[in-house]
């Protein structure tokens, strides 16, 4: 009885080599996240595509790139809620202003002083 072959697109393979050549997965975790069989498939595709891997220096760039999006990334459901939260903050504030204003033109009426500044030329 023969095994079945489990043969990939060119578009899949190439995703898994370049995860391969960029990340610090081993071999055995992308045989067993993708499927496939033996080390050589990995080695073959490297070898199709001209890939190669890159240096220490340039994986750890890439490494750090790769956290700073994920810890960059927002759920949308977040920025709604900040988003929310900060209208609710503007609105108290407006009433605030208001309120403040209000206070300003009672004391100028009840004590006969001019509290307000009269912005302008001084001529």
């Amino acid at each position: 009885m023969r095994r079945k072959v489990n043969r990939f697109p060119d578009d899949v393979a190439l995703k898994i080599a370049t995860e391969y050549l960029t990340t610090s997965a081993s071999i055995r975790e992308l045989q067993e996240k993708y499927g496939f069989t033996g080390a050589g498939t990995l080695y073959n595709w490297i070898r199709k595509f001209g890939l190669s891997k890159p240096d220490k220096e340039t994986l750890k760039i890439h490494q750090i790139m790769e956290k700073e999006k994920e810890k960059n990334k927002r759920s949308k459901e977040d920025i709604e809620k900040e988003n929310k939260e900060l209208k609710r903050q503007l609105e108290f504030e407006r009433l605030k202003s208001k309120a403040y204003e209000k206070m300003i033109e009672i004391a100028e009426r009840e004590l006969s002083i001019s509290i307000k500044k009269n912005f302008g030329y001084k001529r």
